[in-house]
């Protein structure tokens, strides 16, 4: 047939431009389907593992779901990283969210994997980062449904709590945030803010140079903000690596909400004097403005030094919910193996919303804070009690960026935090 082409392409050199381009595009054809890899499927000589996907089933719900199972709920929180309460319920949103998590027969009439079973694979490769077929063995799926099964769970927990557990501070949420911090000396703070590089071992030859920075190889940022027990408020990922912190902040939507007015307002006081923006702590490569507080670069004074030593200790809220996202799910604290820009994000997001449930799941019972202490009165609106800003309006816009980026308001703000923490420190 090849050779017949040939002749024919020969005898045909000086035809009609039509038929040599026909002629032409079937002998492509003819090379490509010679150089394509033969996939054998299910005919006789390919080696099909027997895995027995029931079996795996079998095993798992003995091991940890029966009424008397192997090991106790210490052992699941070790190994999954979260409660079993919690874990179930996770994986039934899942499978009614999710067609691909229902136990379904396939064309011969035998049961796939069951929710539990696919959930248990995502999860362990989340907490271990291990590859997909290490987990073969127990689970008793194979790689490539392991990696499916990764994909779907990722994309389905931000698809069904992303609303609630990437959400931004809400009016309760912020008035505890406000509480909390000023039993902690630091009225008005709403956080700490800070950047984590996530290494992209599979990062594309071409895209090498922009993805690589001070840190060794490609690497991919998460800017988040923390609070004292280690809720993750917000997640900015995907910014190359060759961005610095300021960068990445002017990309962000970290301060889209109080452009736009829709975020709660705050009213507090601090040395006598009244704000009505939070802020965030920060390091010193940030800037100088009215929502960030930083530490002195060089102290002078008791006072100076009192606040210094005072706030890089509760900065570090920030630095520790990034260690405790790491310890449980070793997958980000790793090199990121996967191809697409898309799984490795919804990979990140899953991972932080997974550690806000945790989070919630496990927080204990607290007292009731003051929300008028000594020194301080602090005050939470709602959106809707005062006058929406409409962030069509150009000079309104405009404005509250000058708020936002206002060098004075940043330099009194932080003056009347080293007072305060001063006056507290010698009232002790």
């Amino acid at each position: 047939m090849d050779s017949l082409l040939k002749r024919w392409w020969d005898e045909e050199e000086e035809s009609d431009d039509d038929d040599l381009f026909v002629v032409g595009a079937i002998l492509t054809g003819l090379k490509r389907k010679q150089s394509e890899k033969k996939f054998r499927g299910s005919l006789p000589g390919r080696h099909n593992v027997q895995r027995g996907i029931q079996g795996g089933h079998q095993r798992l719900y003995l091991d940890y779901f029966a009424p008397q199972p192997v090991y106790n709920n210490k052992h699941f929180r070790r190994r999954f990283r979260m409660s079993k309460s919690l874990f179930l319920r996770i994986a039934a949103a899942l499978e009614a969210h999710d067609e691909y998590f229902r136990q379904r027969p396939n064309a011969v009439g035998a049961l796939g994997g069951s929710p539990i079973q696919k959930a248990a694979a995502a999860l362990k490769m989340l907490a271990y980062g291990v590859p997909a077929d290490f987990l073969d063995e127990y689970v008793r799926l194979g790689e490539s449904t392991i990696i499916e099964c990764l994909q779907h769970f990722v994309r389905g927990v931000f698809d069904v709590f992303g609303e609630e557990y990437l959400r931004a501070p809400n009016v309760q949420d912020t008035q505890r945030l406000m509480a909390m911090n000023t039993a902690r000396g630091f009225p008005g703070m709403l956080g700490s803010v800070d950047c984590m590089h996530w290494r992209w071992d599979k990062c594309p030859t071409a895209w090498k140079g922009m993805y690589t920075g001070h840190k060794e190889g490609p690497t991919m940022i998460l800017e988040a903000v923390a609070s004292h027990d280690l809720w993750i408020w917000h997640a900015f990922f995907g910014m190359p690596g060759s961005l610095n912190d300021i960068n990445v902040l002017r990309r962000s939507a970290l301060f889209d909400r109080l452009t736009s007015g829709t975020a709660p307002q705050l009213e507090y006081t601090v040395n006598g004097n009244k704000y009505t923006m939070g802020y965030y702590l920060a390091d010193g490569i940030y800037p100088t403005w009215a929502t960030f507080v930083k530490a002195f670069r060089n102290p002078q004074g008791n006072k100076k030094v009192h606040f210094t030593a005072a706030q890089e200790a509760a900065r570090k809220d920030v630095e520790r919910a990034f260690g405790v996202l790491q310890l449980w799910f070793a997958m980000i604290r790793g090199p990121a193996r996967m191809w697409s820009k898309e799984d490795i994000w919804y990979i990140m997001q899953a991972c932080v919303l997974l550690h806000n449930m945790i989070i919630e799941d496990e927080r204990e019972d607290e007292d009731d804070f003051n929300y008028n202490q000594k020194g301080t009165v602090t005050k939470v609106l709602d959106p809707k009690d005062y006058e929406h800003r409409d962030p069509q309006l150009l000079e309104e816009f405009l404005k509250m960026h000058q708020e936002i980026e206002d060098k004075s308001t940043h330099e009194q703000l932080r003056n009347d935090l080293v007072e305060h923490l001063w006056a507290i420190h010698s009232s002790r």
